[in-house]
């Protein structure tokens, strides 16, 4: 007698083909790889059909696989909407949410929203990861995320979060512009150590300014590049050291604009822009905690 498959194992392997490996597959259900390729092992093993075509660089389903996933994936969906009902019968939604955010919106927007869901939603078990590429939400096993507008994907529902505008501001230290002088225009950055950063994509990002309808874009050279997100404060200790100018976020450098460490350098032609959005796939079902979010970001929204 064939004994059924557990719905684990089913899981693991809708898991692994949406995310294209057993690694990311494992990081998106919170298990090992080795868990997740013996639980497929073992699918395959009750069904008596191979279900994926595995390379030592590459895993994608066979066709009888693709049939199952076609089948399976609707019928998960349905059963994890059918869990959730009982979410509605409690004072409030328990669970997990997960978010992928850019650096900059893990620093600059979730600090002042995070506090009061957490401490209105207390049995919510919210997990965020900071990540600056672009990456599949589904696969990554993320609920939810945070992109600017020209990275959203075109099936996905957008919710405006946080400031519905942001600027790029320019900072250098009192001793560094004493030594170099202060920039008067854009055109004058060629002439200064301008402190750079480099996209996940390899890309050098380029300073792009904008004042009376006017844009200038320079390529700015300098002493450093570091990656964009996690290593930007790099770059903003190397200006409070007196060794560059350093382009970021407004948020980001306002402290220290506050506290004089650094002095705005040719703020009236910072770039303004419009402020980022919570998207999360286009879909009836929303599992309780991200129906939660979803509800309360629009909230303070309409309170801002």
């Amino acid at each position: 007698m064939t004994i059924a498959p557990n719905i684990k194992d089913l899981t693991a392997f809708v898991a692994v083909i949406e995310a294209g490996g057993f690694r990311d597959a494992a990081r998106a259900i919170g298990s090992s790889p080795s868990a997740v390729s013996e639980a497929v092992r073992r699918l395959e093993t009750r069904t008596g059909v191979r279900l994926l075509h595995r390379t030592t660089r590459s895993v994608a389903a066979t066709e009888a696989g693709t049939r199952l996933l076609s089948q399976l994936k609707p019928a998960l969906d349905g059963l994890e909407a059918a869990l959730d009902v009982v979410n509605q019968f409690r004072d409030k939604p328990f669970g997990k949410l997960k978010l992928n955010v850019p650096v900059v919106a893990a620093r600059l927007i979730l600090p002042r929203i995070l506090p009061a869901f957490l401490s209105m939603y207390p049995e919510i078990e919210l997990e965020v990861v900071a990540d600056d590429s672009f990456v599949d939400l589904l696969s990554a096993g993320c609920d939810a995320g945070i992109r600017y507008g020209e990275s959203l994907q075109q099936d996905m529902i957008a919710v405006p979060i946080g400031p519905r505008e942001q600027r790029m501001a320019l900072g250098a230290s009192p001793a560094y512009l004493a030594r170099h002088g202060r920039p008067e225009h854009p055109d004058d950055l060629v002439r200064h150590a301008c402190l750079r950063h480099r996209f996940s994509s390899g890309a050098i990002a380029e300073w792009l300014f904008e004042r009376d309808g006017k844009t200038v874009r320079i390529e700015p050279q300098g002493p450093l590049i570091v990656r964009t997100g996690s290593s930007a404060e790099l770059s903003v200790d190397v200006a409070l050291a007196g060794n560059g100018i350093v382009q970021l976020f407004d948020d980001w450098l306002r402290p220290h604009f506050e506290s004089g460490a650094l002095e705005p350098v040719l703020e009236p032609w910072w770039l303004r822009f419009p402020g980022p959005y919570l998207y999360y796939p286009g879909r009836r079902y929303l599992p309780a905690p991200l129906r939660a979010f979803v509800d309360f970001v629009k909230a303070e929204c309409e309170r801002a």
